[in-house]
């Protein structure tokens, strides 16, 4: 038939070769008649046979083979013909075991396409540019033969890819513009959602406490509004509770700021003095443990099982801290830590009598049940001025040390009949003064230093309220100077937000590179 005669010249069989089949065509023009029951013979099961080769006969009955009990096997007529499934021009492979050098989990790309080569960036753009104009023909806009082939080497690009960019720059200065190799590439695909300013500030704050309910009122998807927050189109805000400020205490706290900066420097180049014989002192309560902390787990690591006697009574103590500002030398090394100490309002008390858990008379550290005036007179008078006569630098003259407090109702004054006995002491003389009332920006520690004391504590994962207060020392100890320096640097910042914003405490602190600064 013509549709097997153009299959087999599309095989590249030839009209006497045959595929396979019986026709009327091939069997009249041979005069040979296929035998019932024989296999057919395709040529290209042959190969490539030399001159004057015998061709096997593939019809041929298979030889009788022994069985495994020892007798013959016979062929009979009714045995089928095992047609061999194999091509004779193919080279016969073994099957091994393959070596594990070998071995590969890369998926071998069976498509007719090459890997595509990255996209060219503008930089590179204009270095393949600057390489093809130090090739040009002077005076002329033509390159050097092959200028065009070697940059394809050197860049490993087409040269179509090189031409055009030569093409592109060609036009450019006909047209006596500058040389621009930018693309419209970063306009194409979707194009990004845009939220205009006025829609998200009309929005309630209420109505802007998570992302679901913030998509919602923009009629965004929470996908969308979270992609907004990564282009910082949005973002978080903590908003803290701030203590509210009369008019009066608006006055004191600019006063207060006012006289920290030297005279003569106003209003030209306004200097803060050095504060070098300032000491803030404040207290606060440092818990046990904290009701949830964040640690990172390995996969399929257990997590950790936090118990304890009440979630609402953790054990706490309640601490006094003394800090001063760090003191560097000439050559950068620290000559005066500013850590004066930090004391717990704690007693050692031994038990009165014995229960499952201690013997009768052993020494436990119980809180001092009520922090006032004695208490902290006490502490100032017994601990304070020693630490500070043990650990102030060396200093010609008389030493005359501020001690900034805030106005506790515990807080003795300078005026306090006691302290009078006791605030000059061997050439040292210590006032107590008060910072403006509800300004905890204006001492030390409450703007940060107890902050990074209670992070560094926590590390510590103490179990008992003794491990507490040897954790909290030692956190108070381990602390760089270079913090604590820099706390005192933002007070100075605090200082100019408060004259800024007239005394108020509505102001948010600036990035100010505290580390360049301090060099």
């Amino acid at each position: 038939m013509a549709s097997d005669q153009e299959d087999d010249e599309f095989l590249g069989f030839s009209d006497d070769e045959g595929d396979g089949s019986s026709t009327d065509s091939d069997s009249g023009d041979e005069g040979v008649a296929v035998e019932d029951g024989a296999v057919p013979i395709n040529a290209h099961q042959y190969g490539d046979m030399e001159q004057f080769q015998q061709v096997p006969d593939l019809n041929e009955l298979a030889q009788d083979f022994p069985n495994e009990d020892g007798t013959a096997s016979t062929n009979s007529a009714n045995s089928e013909v095992v047609p061999h499934l194999f091509d004779l021009n193919t080279p016969q492979t073994y099957e091994s075991e393959t070596s594990p050098y070998h071995e590969t989990t890369t998926p071998i790309n069976i498509g007719h396409h090459k890997p595509g080569k990255p996209r060219l960036t503008v930089g590179l753009k204009l270095e393949i540019l600057i390489f093809l104009l130090r090739r040009k023909k002077p005076g002329l806009e033509k390159l050097f033969k092959g200028t065009i082939k070697e940059a394809a080497i050197k860049y490993d690009y087409t040269p179509r890819t090189i031409g055009s960019i030569w093409n592109k720059a060609r036009r450019q200065k006909e047209a006596m513009q500058t040389y621009d190799m930018s693309t419209n590439f970063h306009k194409c695909g979707r194009k990004r959602k845009e939220v205009p300013y006025e829609q998200i500030v009309a929005i309630a704050m209420g109505d802007r406490t998570c992302i679901i309910d913030l998509a919602r009122m923009l009629n965004l998807s929470p996908s969308t509004v979270w992609r907004l927050i990564k282009r910082k189109v949005l973002k978080a805000h903590s908003s803290p509770l701030c203590p509210g400020i009369s008019e009066t205490c608006k006055m004191t706290r600019m006063r207060w700021v006012l006289r920290l900066i030297m005279d003569y420097s106003i209003p030209h180049d306004p200097t803060y003095y050095g504060t070098y014989d300032f000491i803030h002192i404040d207290e606060k309560w440092f818990y046990l443990t904290q009701k949830s902390q964040r640690v990172y787990l390995a996969n399929n690591e257990p997590k950790p099982h936090r118990i304890g006697k009440s979630r609402t009574k953790i054990p706490k103590f309640m601490f006094m801290a003394a800090v001063a500002r760090p003191r560097w030398g000439d050559d950068g090394n620290c000559e005066f830590d500013g850590k004066l100490g930090i004391f717990p309002f704690t007693n050692s008390v031994a038990t009165k009598r014995t229960s499952k858990n201690r013997v009768k008379g052993t020494i436990e550290t119980k809180p001092v049940k009520s922090v006032n005036q004695i208490a902290t007179r006490d502490m100032m008078i017994n601990k304070l001025i020693p630490a500070i006569k043990e650990k102030w630098p060396p200093h010609v003259g008389e030493k005359v040390i501020y001690i900034i407090q805030d106005n506790a109702k515990a807080h003795i004054l300078q005026s306090d009949p006691e302290w009078q006995q006791h605030y000059k002491q061997d050439g040292f003389t210590f006032v107590i003064t008060q910072q403006p009332a509800n300004s905890p920006d204006c001492n030390i520690l409450d703007l940060g230093f107890f902050r990074s004391i209670q992070s560094h504590m926590h590390k510590k994962m103490p179990k008992t309220v003794e491990d507490l207060s040897g954790a909290v020392m030692d956190s108070y100890k381990e602390l760089h100077p270079k913090i604590l320096s820099n706390v005192w640097m933002t007070l100075q910042y605090v200082g100019n937000e408060i004259l800024k914003h007239k005394g108020d405490n509505n102001y948010q602190l600036p990035h100010n590179k505290k580390k360049k600064f301090r060099g």
